[in-house]
């Protein structure tokens, strides 16, 4: 397989756990989870000049993810985020604000590095604040080349209709799981029925790829010819953080290296069962799932 590089652009936080503090966010854990499959994985955000933004940087150099693209706010901490795990493994988050996420900046050096991407994700809660949004849009809107996957990762009360459809409109893969696809559904009055509401928002944003997650229930892949849905695999679930960013992490590389809709969903889906059975967004993944 070509070493694809793909951009995971946004926020780098601590997933504070019951069971003690975890390293995420969903564009670092896509980073980590493209190298861990085989690609480069590059993240572009930003951590406090702090002991938990040093700490983060340490993880991510000895899991082999390059760190040159992550600066130094020396005005802002290093984002952090509670997690609480319900009896079904699913977390929910508690977000601070005016961390140092909330103020991406990206030089040009960072530009030159995602126009040359094979891949670029990012999604709606690095938009949370007006300077990383525009940061963000302003490297997409001129990004012709690489893959732009719009993981949507709506978060409590950041999100509003216009940031959602800002971001479809730069988006050529959108990423969304059942509970989300539900929101938008009501946000945009999409008709009833998943695959109607995916096929809807496909067409309506010309998406080289509409991708639907269902936790234990399977995965929609809809493109304009064609259709992959696949039922879930059984799982023995220790939590699901991070296994929509190693999805979207697994579905980025096998649909650049050509495989069919059906191929890229199976190798995602079984990426993200491997992930739950892990504590944490960034554990170790085994060579047997790296992509040939």
């Amino acid at each position: 397989m070509k070493q694809f590089t793909a951009v995971g652009m946004g926020e780098i936080l601590w997933d504070v756990l019951p069971t003690g503090r975890k390293l995420g966010g969903a564009p670092a854990n896509f980073a980590y989870h493209v190298n861990a499959l085989g690609g480069t994985g590059i993240p572009f955000s930003r951590i406090g000049d702090d002991d938990l933004g040093r700490e983060a940087l340490d993880i991510l150099r000895e899991h082999g993810v390059a760190t040159d693209q992550i600066s130094v706010d020396t005005e802002h901490p290093t984002g952090t985020v509670d997690a609480a795990i319900d009896a079904n493994g699913v977390a929910t988050y508690t977000f601070p604000d005016d961390v140092a996420w909330d103020f991406l900046a990206f030089d040009e050096a960072e530009r030159a590095i995602a126009m040359e991407a094979d891949a670029i994700c990012f999604g709606t809660l690095a938009q949370r604040s007006s300077v990383s949004r525009d940061a963000i849009l302003d490297v997409l809107g001129d990004a012709t080349k690489p893959l732009k996957i719009y993981d949507i990762n709506l978060r409590q009360e950041f999100y509003t209709p216009e940031r959602v459809r800002d971001s479809l409109i730069v988006a050529d893969v959108l990423k969304i799981n059942d509970e989300e696809l539900a929101l938008v559904a009501q946000m945009f009055s999409l008709p009833r029925g998943e695959r109607e509401a995916m096929q809807a928002l496909l067409e309506a944003h010309d998406l080289t790829l509409a991708v639907l997650t269902r936790g234990g229930e399977g995965s929609l892949i809809l493109s304009a010819d064609d259709c992959s849905d696949l039922p879930g695999q059984p799982t023995e679930v220790v939590d699901t953080i991070g296994a929509g960013d190693s999805f979207t992490a697994a579905m980025a590389l096998a649909y650049l290296s050509g495989r069919s809709l059906d191929e890229v969903n199976q190798y995602a889906a079984s990426v993200a069962a491997y992930v739950c059975t892990q504590a944490g967004a960034m554990p170790p993944v085994p060579g047997s799932l790296r992509l040939s």
